[in-house]
């Protein structure tokens, strides 16, 4: 890594390409006796760099990386009484180890919000290797709430589109655009 922070750990020296007919993989937590271990039935999509204050970031990186994927093929197969949410009150259920404090999968529970029946994941909690990679940089502005030094910015933005991560401080114009379909359709502006 040629620069005097850490975007990531997945996309520091470059970004992987994911692998043709990827089918998914198990995300296992940092402990090193009885970890808890998440099977993921599915390549999973939108992956991207995000900055936001909530997300489960390695030590040391600036962003984490968090994907989707359907919440029907997220199963957690070993030791699930060691999982807690770690803010209730959130929008996305943040599900953590208890001890190791690794976030293995996000759950939207309320029906009515646009990305209701997707889970997100970090897929670098995955041996695995051909999950989808990373497309864009969500609230990027956001990692100064974090501690970065906001002199940093330019450089971190100029680092993100180098990894060709283009950043956003919301969420790219695509899953914006699906936000405000999903709204428009149930405030009846837009016909389904």
């Amino acid at each position: 890594m040629s620069n005097a922070f850490s975007i990531h750990p997945a996309v520091d020296n470059g970004i992987q390409p994911a692998a043709e007919h990827f089918t998914g993989g198990t995300l296992v937590c940092h402990c090193s006796q009885d970890p808890v271990r998440v099977r993921v039935d599915a390549q999973s999509a939108h992956n991207h760099a995000c900055g936001c204050t909530k997300c489960w970031k390695p030590a040391g990186a600036l962003f984490s990386m968090v994907a989707v994927v359907p919440r029907d093929k997220v199963r957690v197969t070993d030791n699930a009484d060691k999982l807690e949410v770690v803010d209730p009150k959130a929008t996305i259920q943040r599900h953590a180890c208890s001890r190791c404090g690794v976030h293995m999968f996000g759950r939207i529970e309320n029906p009515d919000h646009p990305f209701y029946g997707l889970d997100f994941i970090h897929t670098e909690l995955s041996s695995e290797q051909g999950w989808s990679e990373p497309q864009f940089a969500a609230f990027v502005s956001s990692i100064i709430e974090t501690g970065t030094d906001p002199a940093l910015m330019h450089a971190v933005r100029a680092r993100l589109r180098t990894l060709g991560l283009e950043p956003y401080d919301c969420l790219s114009p695509e899953l914006m655009d699906a936000i405000a379909t999903h709204t428009a359709k149930a405030k009846g502006t837009l016909k389904p």
